[in-house]
């Protein structure tokens, strides 16, 4: 079937039908993308997928709605909004339209709606409120495409859909940058338990550039390691493992008395010529070529296990 028509509500607009029109418009970029209360328009029909409005829900139908009681429910019983209908749905076909391995869509998908689609769906239907975000409510995705609304007494009369299409394109390159940042730590994967590997024993990781690869060595059980060493540009760097994806603490801090120093002062400190800088938080050192930053992984290391002792 071609899809000529993407219709969804009129008025104002909240992530969950701005986010789906994401997915669908890239899907179907030569349908018509219609924000519409018009009963005859928001009925199911050949050639139309219509979320967020319609009071129903029937994949078979084309028809995404979530307000209507009982709402659709995912397997764990949390509410689905419009984003959820859709991705769940659709979700499969954007990633492949956006090259994402074969292999890897089942597994992007999934972590894709974890992370991003199920609490946009849950803020929705009021399943959690945005304070718990704390001070931070205002800077979370739902409350940033929000502000993106026209402004109560814009007199245009098609102020609430010019605000929604110039809201697409930000919240697309949101849901692009997910994707690809998924992508990328997927592709990672194989390249970092390499390294791993390579490792054995030592606390020093050594990985060929940067990329992420914290997620893999709790996969891996690599708890021994301390300190990762990258290349960067014309320089090296030494950094610390964070405990977890959200602390700053780290399993090992480099020396303090690295602390803040650059160039001659931190040679001096560390004994170890071509250190360049660390920053004062102790988090990441530079040095200006591989034998100058592994010489100070040593040390770091050294100082790491003396401390424990």
């Amino acid at each position: 079937m071609t899809i000529t028509h993407l219709v969804t509500h009129s008025g104002g607009f909240h992530a969950d039908e701005l986010l789906s029109s994401v997915i669908l418009t890239l899907l179907f970029p030569e349908a018509q993308l219609v924000r519409t209360r018009d009963k005859q328009m928001i009925t199911p029909g050949a050639g139309k997928i219509i979320y967020d409005v319609g009071g129903a829900y029937d994949a078979d139908a084309q028809i995404f709605d979530h307000h209507q009681k009982p709402g659709p429910l995912r397997e764990d019983d949390q509410p689905y909004s419009s984003f959820g209908l859709v991705w769940n749905q659709y979700g499969r076909a954007y990633l492949a339209a956006m090259d994402v391995p074969e292999d890897h869509i089942e597994y992007i998908h999934g972590k894709f709606d974890t992370k991003f689609v199920l609490p946009i769906d849950l803020l929705d239907n009021g399943a959690i409120e945005p304070s718990v975000a704390g001070p931070l409510s205002i800077l979370t995705l739902p409350s940033l495409l929000g502000s993106l609304k026209p402004v109560f007494d814009d007199p245009s009369p098609t102020a609430d859909d010019d605000a929604f299409m110039s809201a697409l394109p930000i919240a697309r390159r949101f849901v692009e940058a997910q994707i690809l940042n998924l992508a990328a730590k997927k592709r990672a994967e194989s390249l970092v338990e390499d390294a791993i590997d390579q490792a054995g024993t030592s606390p020093i990781l050594e990985l060929p550039m940067g990329m992420p690869y914290r997620s893999v060595l709790d996969k891996k059980e690599a708890d021994h390691i301390l300190f990762v060493v990258i290349p960067r540009g014309d320089d090296w760097t030494l950094g610390g493992v964070k405990l977890s994806g959200d602390t700053f603490e780290q399993r090992a801090d480099l020396p303090v008395s690295w602390a803040g120093l650059t160039d001659a002062a931190l040679e001096a400190a560390s004994g170890v010529k071509g250190a360049k800088f660390c920053h004062n938080a102790r988090f990441i050192a530079v040095a200006n070529s591989r034998d100058a930053i592994l010489e100070m992984a040593e040390l770091a290391v050294q100082e790491a296990q003396q401390a424990e002792a």
